[in-house]
Parts: structure tokens; C-alpha cells; sequence
């Protein structure tokens, strides 16, 4: 015997994963995290027996649900899995599943479409964070051609604008978690930042690389790879997320000269592997390193002038361009946060699992 559960299989900017409605999975968060394990395939490293596409990128779940806060359209928590590990951690943001979460609402019904653009504003339920997320719904429908093209994704789609509203701090307790720009952990200057998502930047030249290499490259690179989780683990301490060990954060990210026009070079682990290209949330947190005094990004990156900056972020797979607006009073502050994603349903129906782990809600 199976058990169906309504399911939007959605993606969000360059990731992808299931759509639920709240009410559709179990009340019980223990038994809702075994649904969710069940759902996509956790843990086997290809997750042959579910949804997921073998990589973090691709085991991810989005929940959404009508909002209760004041001002608030919907209500959103994103669930990170991992291929290999039976872990479902409901604790950082992601970006780019945010980025489904207005078409997933709209197809489901639980919002209606305000013209020929649907303004709603969202409630990232993981770390208190809320945003204005803008699609194109002419004639009253989630509009998914256009124009509109992001680095990592084939072909171009409708653009879905969305302006954070306060990021500083998403999981730790500030922007800077030790008060400080730079900090020295073993010998190495990092920069400890939480402007959506905790990150520790370090350059790759104090590593001995260049930060061009290639994602290939980089994930055979153990002694690299070791010498990054020993840093991550003391780094979780000092930012005050204790020990970090089990989590999927803070997120490592290796700063380098651009290399094709762009502010920064990047290249991102999240955690234990490098990413192939960097998170919309990480792009927020490095391009607000990028205008901080003192931080590793000094001498590296090429920041324009203004209150008003575009930072295009480069990573493996192309760049990803942050609009970030500095308070004029203190240009060391950045008061909004902007960017440009796409999403795409991919398929609609109900995914499938063993009766045996829940009977679902008509049992």
C-alpha cells in the first residue's frame, strides 16, 4: 500500500525539489521529516527510490501555507536534505526555492493573481525573514516564458523580481556574529557574515590557489576540503552557532579577482561540496562583504560607486548580479537587498510513499 500527498515539482532558480501545501503533510514535525525522507529518497547517494536528483542542489523541499503575520500573503519553510545522510534541516534559507514559492501558491489557489503583475509578500518561516516577490500574471496566470536568463539555468523564462526586506542576521545574532570584519582562525583571515545566509570568506590565494579552479577540480581536492571543514567547525563556535558539525552551515566560500568583468570571484561550499555555481542568499552575503571596510574582499573585488550598487557576483558557471542600496548616513550598512530569479513548475500530481511510514490524513 502507497500513500498519495499532493506535490508541485518546482524549480527555483538553479535548484529544484517538491511543493506542499501545510495542511497536506503531517502535523507531527518527527513524522512530517520521515514523509519528507521518504519523499525524496534519503539516504542513499542517488536516491533511486525517491524524488531527489543525487545532489544537495536537487534535495530540497519547499512548505507553504497562508500566512497568519499582518501584512504577510504566504508563509514559506524550505527543507534541506542530503543524498547520503537521513537529515532534514529546516534551519538555513534558500533563495532559490523562495523564488518558487509565489508561482507554487498561485498554481495551488491559495493567492489570486492581481493583474498583469502579483506583488506578495513572503515570510521565510526558517530564520524570521520577509521579502516582496514579484511575478507576471497576465491575463490572470503565472506567466513562465520570457526573457529574463540566470547564469546555471538553459534558456531564458519570465523574471521574478524579489526585494529582500531585512537579511542581516538570518541565523546568527548580526551581520558581523563576532563583531569584527576579520577575524584570524588558524593562521587564516576570514571574514565570519550573515546577510541571508552565515558564511565564512576566506581568499584563495592564503590557501594556495587561484579561486578560478574548476568544480571538478576543487571536489578532488581533499586536502583542501579538509583544511575547509576544520576551519568550518571552529569558525561555527566563534559565530555562535555552536557545533556545526551535522548542519549545512556556515557555507565556505573561497574569494578571488574576477576574472571575467565582474566585482568578485567566488567559489562556494555548501558545505562539503562545491557548489556549481552560489546561492542567492550566499551571492547577497558575499556582495555585502564586497562593500564592508576591512573585510577579505578588500584589494579584490572592483565595487562601483554610489548608494545604489550592482556587485556581479562570478562563480563556476557564470555571475549573479546583487543590487544592494547603502544607507547614506552609514555606508557601511545596506539597507536593501535586491535580485532576479526564474522558476518553472515542472510537474503537478502526487508523489508516492510506503503507507507504512504514514497512512496520510484520511487514515
Amino acid at each position: 500500500m502507497q500513500t498519495p500527498i499532493p506535490c508541485l515539482f518546482m524549480r527555483g532558480g538553479t535548484s529544484r525539489g517538491p511543493f506542499f501545501l501545510e495542511s497536506d503533510l503531517p502535523a507531527d514535525m518527527a513524522l512530517r521529516d520521515k514523509v519528507l525522507l521518504a519523499v525524496m529518497g534519503s539516504p542513499h547517494a542517488r536516491q533511486i527510490d525517491g524524488l531527489g536528483g543525487g545532489h544537495p542542489l536537487t534535495s530540497k523541499v519547499g512548505i507553504v501555507r497562508p500566512s497568519t503575520t499582518p501584512g504577510v500573503d504566504l508563509d514559506f519553510l524550505f527543507a534541506q536534505l542530503q543524498p547520503d545522510r537521513e537529515t532534514v534541516d529546516t534551519t538555513p534559507n534558500c533563495g532559490n526555492m523562495l523564488a518558487a514559492v509565489v508561482p507554487f501558491a498561485l498554481e495551488r489557489g491559495i493567492v489570486r493573481p492581481q493583474g498583469d503583475t502579483t506583488t506578495l509578500r513572503v515570510l521565510t518561516l526558517n530564520t524570521d525573514m520577509q521579502c516582496d516577490i514579484t511575478v507576471r500574471t497576465p491575463g490572470g496566470r503565472m506567466e513562465y516564458q520570457g526573457e529574463a536568463r540566470i547564469d546555471g539555468v538553459p534558456g531564458t523564462a519570465s523574471p521574478i523580481a524579489i526585494n529582500f526586506l531585512d537579511t542581516a542576521g538570518s541565523v546568527c545574532t548580526g551581520l558581523l556574529p563576532t563583531g569584527r570584519t576579520r577575524d584570524v582562525i588558524d593562521g587564516l583571515e576570514v571574514t565570519c557574515i550573515d546577510n541571508g545566509m552565515p558564511m565564512v570568506l576566506f581568499r584563495a590565494a592564503d590557501l594556495g590557489r587561484t579561486g578560478a579552479e574548476s568544480v571538478e577540480t576543487l571536489n578532488a581536492d581533499t586536502e583542501l576540503k579538509a583544511r575547509i571543514e576544520t576551519l568550518r567547525l571552529k569558525a561555527g563556535h566563534l559565530m555562535g552557532l555552536g557545533d556545526v558539525g551535522p548542519k549545512n552551515y556556515p557555507k565556505m566560500c573561497l574569494v578571488a579577482p574576477p576574472s571575467a568583468g565582474g566585482a568578485l570571484g567566488t567559489r562556494c561550499f555548501i558545505p562539503h561540496v562545491c557548489h556549481d555555481a552560489i546561492g542567492v542568499l550566499a551571492a547577497v552575503t558575499v556582495a555585502t562583504a564586497c562593500v564592508l571596510e576591512g573585510s577579505v574582499t578588500e584589494g579584490l573585488a572592483n565595487v562601483p560607486g554610489g548608494a545604489v550598487k550592482t556587485i556581479a557576483v562570478e562563480h563556476p558557471t557564470g555571475e549573479f548580479s546583487v543590487e544592494l542600496e547603502l544607507d547614506l548616513a552609514d555606508p557601511q550598512k545596506v539597507v536593501r537587498a535586491a535580485l532576479l530569479r526564474t522558476a518553472r513548475l515542472l510537474m503537478k500530481g502526487e508523489v508516492m510513499i510506503p503507507a507504512a511510514i504514514w497512512e496520510g490524513k484520511s487514515a
